[in-house]
């Protein structure tokens, strides 16, 4: 088990007018700023009990709240997990995820991760953020991962996630007959029953997906998908929500029948 962290704080009339992030960073030194800036996408930082983006401007008065469970970085361990990585020079590495394979050690999967195997292959990572992963994909999703290697790419990588520069793309199958693409502009959150799921809900982090039909089968259809934010199980949770769940996904209600 992680420890739980649980600590609040209120935003100084002299902080007023800083980014949240950058309150963010001087009300809890003892954490790093990319560390919290990923509480803040995830929701684990609020503000006055809400997420906030973490370039928004903060006025003073409002309460920073963050309730997370952490794993010691000191405890990771690096393990030898074969990688096929696709791309590899002093600044960036291009791995292909394949299915099974968690990115990051969290609650129930403290060893087996891609990080835990980005430690043996490239010992030098850890000194960088997350040993160098900037973005995740979900156990399930096999796909291309950036990993930076050096900390001037990790900036700028982050910095081009934030920005929304990076163009990111997905193939999915989903239950349903689909009669043409479209765009779902919901916003989501934490589920307000399960922990294991999130949900479109009131008050929730903007979230925006595009999607296109490539082919449609006698029940299902093979989609693809262009995010526009990156929110934590964003194409789950969006197909879902259009009655279109992901073949597969028990937790969204795919199921596990392949198309026909």
């Amino acid at each position: 088990m992680g420890e739980v962290i649980k600590q609040s704080v209120t935003v100084s009339d002299d902080q007023a007018g800083r980014r949240f992030d950058q309150i963010a960073a001087a009300c809890f030194p003892d954490f790093s700023r990319a560390r919290l800036q990923d509480w803040i996408r995830e929701g684990f930082l609020l503000v006055d009990g809400a997420s906030r983006k973490p370039k928004e401007k903060l006025y003073g008065g409002e309460e920073l709240s963050l309730s997370v469970e952490v794993q010691s970085e000191a405890r990771w361990e690096a393990e030898n997990i074969p990688l096929d990585i696709v791309y590899e020079d002093d600044d960036i590495l291009v791995i292909n995820k394949p299915s099974g394979l968690v990115v990051h050690p969290a609650v129930g999967n403290y060893t087996g991760t891609l990080l835990n195997a980005l430690l043996y292959h490239y010992p030098d990572n850890a000194a960088l953020p997350r040993a160098g992963i900037v973005h995740r994909l979900d156990k399930d999703t096999t796909g291309l991962m950036v990993v930076a290697r050096s900390l001037a790419a990790h900036t700028d990588l982050v910095a081009q996630l934030q920005d929304r520069t990076v163009h990111r793309e997905y193939e999915a199958v989903v239950r349903g007959v689909m009669t043409g693409g479209g765009t779902v502009d919901a916003p989501i959150g934490r589920h307000p029953q399960s922990r294991l799921k999130m949900a479109v809900v009131r008050g929730g982090k903007p979230s925006v997906t595009h999607y296109r039909v490539l082919k449609r089968y006698k029940a299902h259809t093979h989609i693809r998908v262009n995010l526009q934010t990156g929110r934590t199980h964003q194409i789950r949770v969006h197909m879902s929500h259009q009655h279109f769940p992901l073949v597969g996904d028990d937790l969204y209600g795919g199921g596990l029948k392949l198309p026909k």
